[in-house]
């Protein structure tokens, strides 16, 4: 497949990726979602993973966001890089981080891994307050932020 000009004058066109890293804080919420998301879209063309800093718990929040658009989250278990790392190795085309800590986690792979990264800032729902609702409202819009992003950035034509 021939790379296509970039849509706007001085990007750089982009090597069209095989397989990319969700990192945030806990792998609880935000890169778990989008590992569901991106392997609901692209699972079939591209090797989607994702890992936190520091352990956490799976949200039932998150699962019930990506279950009222059909994903299942539930089976979804929380790893931290290390965790990755050692299990299978870091070996991505692209790092998405989506929290500051994250994102500087990400930078200091890229001493030892040759890889693209990119950095999503992206509200932590978990902070929300509020009824049920509120709280969903939240989630609902991490999820359709990423949503959004994950299929203009991993689709393979521009």
């Amino acid at each position: 497949m021939a790379d296509h000009p970039p849509p706007f004058p001085g990007d750089v066109p982009r090597r069209k990726v095989q397989s990319v890293l969700f990192v945030c804080a806990h792998n609880s919420v935000r890169s778990p979602m989008a590992e569901a998301l991106a392997r609901h879209y692209f699972g079939k063309s591209i090797y989607v993973q994702s890992a936190g800093i520091r352990a956490g718990e799976r949200d039932a929040f998150a699962v019930a966001a990506l279950d009222e658009v059909g994903i299942d989250g539930s089976r979804h278990k929380p790893r931290t890089l290390a965790e990755l790392e050692e299990w299978e190795g870091l070996n991505f085309d692209l790092v998405i981080s989506l929290s500051p800590e994250a994102h500087h986690a990400a930078l200091e792979l890229t001493r030892t891994l040759a890889c693209d990264v990119e950095y999503w800032p992206t509200a932590d729902p978990t902070i929300v307050q509020g009824s049920r609702d509120q709280i969903m409202d939240a989630y609902r819009d991490t999820r359709d932020g990423l949503s959004f992003r994950i299929r203009m950035r991993l689709r393979s034509e521009p």
